[in-house]
């Protein structure tokens, strides 16, 4: 645990690694070996299928902020993307040496710089897409963030965000970082209000062209499969007085209906947004 002395995030994944009872969650994280499979089913997942929909084409210079281990840069570069992958950790376990050993080991050829995306050394304009995965809740100054990758995105760019952590307020925040279970190992994670989001990318200069809320779409439903997503929700019909017959009969158009309803009004702390923005032409 955090309290326990773990002095980098390397050292809290390779502890995470040796617990029998934590396998899942290193799975539902990819951190499992061989790193070659973990990637190759991240890629394929529901949530990057989901992901893919949301990129420009066709594919071009692609940065990768907050890249961690390589899942997002390798599924970018089987894409077809010219990828450059940002991270601040340069360990070979959980940073920039692990996804150059990725890379090697897959014979792909990415680009690999060590940094935050807070002082980037890339020069004005040069990427079509900004990819970040789980990156921007994680922003020492999330306005300087958002001014970084909004200066090194072409105009007609696209800023793509996904799975970032939003709160109500700074109870709710408390409340999150509590129940996280990777926060008790070494700390890190954060969250804001959506508004906060917003306010960021808008004043970096950004026109943000899609919110996706929670519930609704695969890529923030992760590591929960549509399917899983659907028997826990007959179970959870079923466990109601005269709920079995109802439950039979949901199928999948009523599933995404109530789904879509329940986003709305979906206040768990720590709930998952993804964001689509762009810099004007």
């Amino acid at each position: 645990m955090h309290d326990a002395g773990f002095h980098s995030w390397e050292d809290a994944v390779r502890w995470l690694m040796r617990q029998p009872d934590k396998q899942q969650l290193v799975r539902e994280c990819y951190y499992d070996v061989p790193r070659e499979l973990a990637a190759k089913r991240y890629r394929e997942s529901e949530e990057w299928q989901a992901i893919r929909k949301l990129l420009p084409r066709p594919p071009g210079r692609a940065l990768d902020v907050g890249a961690g281990h390589g899942m997002t840069t390798m599924a970018l570069a089987h894409d077809g993307w010219q990828v450059t992958a940002l991270e601040p950790d340069g360990s070979s376990l959980v940073g920039t040496g692990a996804i150059q050993k990725l890379a090697r080991s897959a014979s792909v050829r990415v680009r690999v710089v060590q940094g935050t995306a807070e002082a980037m050394p890339f020069a004005d304009a040069c990427f079509d897409l900004v990819f970040a995965r789980q990156a921007m809740h994680h922003a020492a100054d999330l306005s300087r963030f958002c001014q970084q990758i909004h200066r090194v995105l072409k105009p007609g760019g696209a800023f793509v965000a996904v799975r970032d952590h939003v709160v109500s307020n700074a109870r709710q925040l408390s409340r999150f970082l509590k129940q996280h279970p990777l926060h008790a190992l070494y700390g890190g994670e954060m969250a804001y209000p959506l508004s906060t989001y917003r306010h960021a990318l808008h004043s970096a200069g950004f026109q943000i062209a899609r919110v996706i809320r929670p519930l609704v779409s695969p890529v923030n439903a992760a590591p929960n499969t549509e399917r899983v997503l659907l028997e826990r929700a007959r179970t959870w019909l079923a466990s109601y007085p005269f709920g079995r017959l109802p439950a039979r009969m949901l199928h999948p158009a009523m599933f995404h209906l109530m789904f879509r309803l329940a986003a709305h009004v979906d206040r768990r702390p720590g709930r998952l947004y993804s964001f689509v923005a762009i810099r004007p032409e």
